[in-house]
Order: structure tokens, then C-alpha cells, then sequence
């Protein structure tokens, strides 16, 4: 078994420990889904409970929040572990993630769907994550990382990442030490620079701070070399069940499509809306998120995607003990070409001198 140790407290140990024990559900039947029809239209007095913080700023900066054809109500929540909690509690119907919530879900009874995909151009050159090292950790590459401590977020992209990092070096989780630790805020940044652990994947503006703070000390990045770029609109089956939440759902995918296009091409707004007036970040920083993040690519065909996230759960089964499954069955493909049609008419409308 892959050696973990554990920096959580109970209290926070506790949900993990409940939801990776949890009875699973039977999945909705796909086919039944797949070829349930939806609305054309949304009604305007459907209302969907959306958990997409950076989107919604972005809807607002651009004035597009005024043509969602329904009713929302805003959640300041996304992530993995925060909406599957709410996606339990019938309280959300759209949230923000990355690939491994939705796996994370399926394994601990909760019944999902990905409704929206997109992905960075030139991943490699534009990843999420660098690998952060402590000082002394004598780590270069990632023929290095044989035995040493690394930060572990089960349930997270965070996670993944360095269970397909270790695979790429030839490596299982029984030849290093996992630490688990929670991947919010500078919780990784901190353990690293403080000797909890030798590698940890760190992000946004952390990665600068942290060579910025521990640089000195011998503490640096190195690259992965891995994809690490999926982005999603995920939902409780419940909601896509649901022909009315459907068809608002369907409507949301087109705005937040539009809103991806948006922030591509307007981002001086973008810096000076999001990352310094709602971030409370300078606006060197912002810039930095920017050219860090690259351009967006949205798929109008999911089979790369699913094959992707084939490939990502049978690693996870293997390291984890999990049973492995088929991925198309965590996407609804009824919302397959939405968005991607959506951000071609913005960069369209773009082109031609019209507002996206």
C-alpha cells in the first residue's frame, strides 16, 4: 500500500474518510440521459444555482451577465470538495472544477456529468502547475523524487497530478512518501517552505512567491512536462434530469463560453476587474496569471477529453485501489458542441467590430 501521512485534523480528516466509504449509487442510466430531449429554449423562470466565482466576475466586467436567459443565483464555491458537498445537499447545480472531481464523485456514490470542457493551446508551455521544492530537498528533476515527501490531495487535480508525475517517472506512490494536506490557499507554499514536505504542485501566483520567498534558501520550481489543463462545468445528474435546469444549463455553457473568449481578448480588464479589484492583487501579478494562463481551446468534439480522463482514471484505480470505469459516462454529450459554438460566434462577432 502507498505510504501516506496524514497533516489534516480530524475534524477535516473525518468527511474524506466518510465520503471514500460512502455506498455508491447506482449511476443514472446513461442512455436513458443521452437521449433525453431538451428544450429549446430556456425558461426564464428556471433558476439554477451556479458556483463558477471567476466566470461570474467576468459575465460582469463584461456586461454579458445581462443575457442570461434565466434565473441565478450565485455561489461563491468551487472545487471539488466544496461542491460535491453542496451537489450532496441539493444546493448547487453548476460548479467549476477540474478532471478528478467528477472521478472522485463517482467513487464515493455521487451520481455527475461534465456539461462543458475546455483546455489551454500549448499546455506543456502554458501548465497550471510547477512542482515547488523546499530548500534542501535536492530535488532537479523527476528522476529525483525516489523517496521523498510530497504533498498529496486525494479528490483534487492536485492529487492526480503527482500520482501521473510519479508514473512518468517510472515511479508508484510505494516509492515516495505521501503527505496529505489540504491544496487550498498558500497550504503548500507554506509546508514547503517550513520542511513539512520536499515537493509539493503549486500555482498562480504562488509559484512566483514562492521563488520569490525561498529562492534565497535554496527553495525552487521545476517543470513537470505533463498535460495538467482540464477545466469543466460540472453538474449533479439531478440538474440535466431535470428538461427545464436542461435547457437553462444549456444557455449557461453559451455565456460561459463567451465568457472564456472575453477574457482572452480584453486582458487589461481582465487584470484590472479580477485579479486587482476582486483578487486584491497588483497588477504585476495579474499580468503574470495572464501570461501564465495562455489562450483557451474549447473542443466542439470531447473524444481527446474522455480518452484523457480514461487515461486518468485507470491510473487512479491502480494507485488507489478503486474500481476503474468507463469515462464517457461522466460526460453528458447532449452539451458536446455548445460551447465550442459559442466562443467561434464571439470570436466571430469579435472580428466584425461587435461586442462577444
Amino acid at each position: 500500500m502507498p505510504r501516506y501521512r496524514r497533516l489534516l485534523g480530524a475534524a477535516l480528516i473525518l468527511p474524506l474518510l466518510l465520503a471514500g466509504c460512502a455506498e455508491q449509487d447506482s449511476p443514472t442510466d446513461g442512455a436513458e440521459l443521452a437521449s433525453a430531449e431538451i428544450p429549446q429554449e430556456a425558461d426564464p423562470g428556471t433558476t439554477l444555482t451556479i458556483g463558477t466565482p471567476e466566470i461570474q466576475v467576468a459575465l460582469e466586467l463584461s456586461g454579458l451577465i445581462d443575457e442570461i436567459p434565466f434565473r441565478v443565483e450565485w455561489a461563491n464555491l468551487s472545487g471539488g470538495p466544496e461542491c460535491s458537498e453542496a451537489f450532496r445537499a441539493d444546493a448547487l447545480d453548476v460548479c467549476s472544477a477540474a478532471e478528478i472531481p467528477s472521478i472522485h464523485a463517482r467513487w464515493t456514490g455521487l451520481d455527475t456529468r461534465l456539461v462543458a470542457s475546455y483546455f489551454r493551446q500549448e499546455p506543456t508551455d502554458h501548465p497550471i502547475y510547477r512542482l515547488g521544492v523546499a530548500p534542501g530537498a535536492g530535488v532537479e528533476t523527476l528522476d529525483d523524487l525516489r523517496g521523498k515527501r510530497i504533498a498529496f490531495s486525494p479528490g483534487q487535480a492536485q492529487g492526480a497530478l503527482i500520482l501521473r508525475v510519479l508514473d512518468a517517472a517510472g515511479l508508484t506512490a510505494e516509492d515516495v512518501e505521501l503527505v496529505e494536506l489540504p491544496s487550498t490557499g498558500d497550504v503548500y507554499p507554506t509546508a514547503l517552505g517550513s520542511g513539512q514536505v520536499d515537493v509539493a504542485p503549486i500555482a498562480g501566483v504562488n509559484i512566483r512567491r514562492y521563488v520569490e520567498q525561498y529562492g534565497p534558501d535554496g527553495g525552487a520550481v521545476i517543470a513537470h512536462g505533463l498535460r495538467d489543463d482540464p477545466g469543466h462545468l460540472w453538474v449533479p445528474v439531478s440538474t440535466v434530469a431535470d428538461p427545464e435546469k436542461a435547457a437553462a444549463v444549456r444557455e449557461f455553457v453559451r455565456v460561459w463560453a463567451r465568457a472564456l473568449v472575453w477574457i482572452d481578448e480584453h486582458p487589461e480588464e481582465w487584470i484590472a476587474g479580477y485579479y486587482v479589484e476582486d483578487q486584491g492583487l497588483t497588477e504585476e501579478d495579474g499580468a503574470y496569471l495572464v501570461e501564465l494562463a495562455g489562450h483557451p481551446d474549447i473542443p466542439a468534439d470531447w473524444s481527446e477529453a474522455i480518452e484523457r480522463q480514461q487515461q486518468t482514471i485507470d491510473l487512479l484505480a491502480a494507485e488507489l485501489g478503486n474500481e476503474p470505469f468507463d469515462a464517457a459516462t461522466l460526460f453528458d454529450r447532449r452539451f458536446e458542441d455548445v460551447a465550442a459554438q459559442a466562443a467561434e460566434d464571439a470570436r466571430a462577432r469579435t472580428a466584425g467590430g461587435e461586442a462577444p
